[in-house]
């Protein structure tokens, strides 16, 4: 089904955190539909129904209750009916072990969540307008992190 827009889903379970990412969505005035999550389990629930619209790109918290956004992450990576989705790790952790952990899994893409409202703009922009379909050809570990 072709939409006229990119559909976005957050999960995270930080209720700022959430307003914080649709409010940036909202003032960057671009054809986005964003839903958000607050457990990587409401999300896998939703994912796996039948008729669920699926993202174009998946923003992950890594700490969430009930299910990890690592443990989505697997869940997704091993299901061929999400092969097409972007999921762009969206963290406070900064940890080497946890870049890795999220790049050899799959991930497309490392966010370190900004404290910033303008850098979070900046990078959620850059993560909407990025070709992924080019962009994951030659995924390497240098541009997977992404620095403002």
């Amino acid at each position: 089904m072709a939409t006229d827009y990119t559909h976005i889903i957050l999960a995270d379970d930080d209720e700022d955190d959430r307003l914080f990412f649709t409010d940036a969505f909202d003032e960057l005035k671009m054809t986005t539909k964003v839903s958000t999550y607050n457990d990587g389990a409401y999300l896998m629930d939703y994912l796996n129904q039948e008729d669920a619209i699926l993202p174009n790109i998946l923003f992950l918290d890594l700490n969430m209750p009930r299910k990890s956004g690592m443990e989505c992450l697997k869940e997704i990576k091993e299901n061929p009916r999400f092969k097409d989705i972007v999921i762009a790790i969206y963290s406070t952790s900064a940890s080497e072990e946890d870049i890795e952990n999220t790049f050899v899994k799959g991930a497309n893409i490392y966010i370190k969540k900004p404290s910033s409202f303008k850098v979070l703009k900046k990078a959620l922009s850059n993560v909407v307008t990025t070709n992924w379909q080019y962009h994951t050809n030659g995924l390497n570990k240098d541009n997977f992190l992404l620095r403002l």
